[in-house]
């Protein structure tokens, strides 16, 4: 492959694979990790049971409808999490530059290195045969190319194609299947009568912009639908928050309990914080009412922290700031902006 290369790597149905590797029983058979509440949601779910129409984020409640039959398991993410960094690890080992985009995918930049097909062949042998989970791979000249490939034929795929093959390839798929197009554009783009990719990279700017696209979101589009993409594959990791939030099985009104939970939401994230070694100076609540409107409050300190004594106190004085108008749905809580804890934090902590 002449000029850029960038691969994409993503691990086939994560969790549950994870999962099966200490469940090897399981293995053929329909299995689904969610959580057990009545709000719940799947997290993700194996290729049987996608068969009978179970996908992420539907209803847990839904998908034990579709497939009453699936094994369900509850997340373990501190496992999935130990996983990840296994596969990272090898990833790295291979290739210098890798930009981690979450705990099952990566962007590779393979430009310059010899023979990179091979080398990716190579690559997921070697993390099926050390960690026993298989992965898809996408290669082509850009990020955007090479992520709607390593989609295309999951699981077990491998997809090489150009920017002009993707767009043969993808011409009468809907725009949604492109990131970075969500389901608002798309309900705005079918409403001027473009529902294809094909269909949206042939529109003009004119056109988009009767439709309430303004600005440069209308070439920003099209760009898009011809998979035109300069983003660099860069070492930085995109999240740099950890976050604890749970959906309440009936909708809670009382201060009192709300305070409570978040209590507990934040006792657990700093405990995270605390094994990883992390610190953080923007602390954030989320807050989804029972009408589904969600809210979210933050305030960054001048110094970064991890302990619950520094985080809590200021989760609780948004939340109470915020006064929740309707019950309450979904509580959660976040500590952001984090880098590791030097030596002289870490010998403080301890002092303490």
């Amino acid at each position: 492959m002449d000029g850029r290369c960038v691969a994409h790597l993503d691990m086939d149905a994560f969790y549950v694979s994870v999962e099966l590797r200490r469940r090897p029983q399981l293995r053929g058979a329909p299995v689904v990790v969610s959580g057990s509440g009545p709000r719940a949601v799947v997290t993700t779910a194996s290729y049987e049971a996608r068969r009978y129409g179970v996908g992420s984020a539907i209803p847990a409640a839904r998908a034990r409808r579709l497939c009453p039959h699936a094994t369900f398991l509850e997340p373990d993410f501190d496992y999935y999490r130990a996983a990840s960094r296994e596969v990272m690890a090898i990833v790295r080992e291979h290739v210098e530059r890798v930009e981690v985009v979450g705990l099952d995918e990566a962007y590779l930049e393979l430009t310059g290195l010899p023979a990179p097909k091979a080398g990716m062949r190579r690559l997921r042998a070697e993390i099926e045969r050390v960690t026993g989970l298989t992965s898809s791979v996408g290669i082509g000249p850009n990020k955007l190319v090479a992520k709607v490939a390593s989609d295309a034929e999951k699981p077990g795929g491998f997809v090489v194609l150009s920017r002009e093959q993707a767009c043969v390839r993808f011409a009468d798929a809907p725009c949604g299947m492109i990131p970075g197009i969500g389901e608002r554009t798309v309900q705005r783009l079918a409403a001027l009568g473009i529902r294809t990719v094909g269909q949206l990279a042939a529109a003009d700017s004119a056109a988009l912009a009767t439709g309430g696209f303004g600005g440069r979101i209308p070439e920003h589009l099209s760009a898009l639908a011809r998979f035109e993409h300069e983003g660099a594959v860069t070492e930085e990791r995109k999240v740099a928050s950890e976050s604890r939030e749970t959906t309440f099985d009936a909708d809670v009104a009382d201060a009192g309990e709300l305070e409570r939970k978040l209590s507990r939401l934040t006792a657990e994230l700093c405990d995270a914080l605390e094994r990883r070694h992390l610190q953080g100076r923007t602390i954030g609540i989320k807050v989804r009412l029972d009408d589904f409107s969600t809210h979210t409050r933050a305030r960054t300190l001048a110094a970064p922290v991890r302990a619950a004594a520094h985080v809590e106190p200021v989760a609780l004085e948004l939340l109470r700031r915020f006064a929740a108008s309707r019950p309450v749905r979904l509580l959660g809580v976040r500590v952001a902006g984090l880098e590791p804890v030097g030596e002289a934090m870490a010998q403080l902590s301890l002092n303490v």
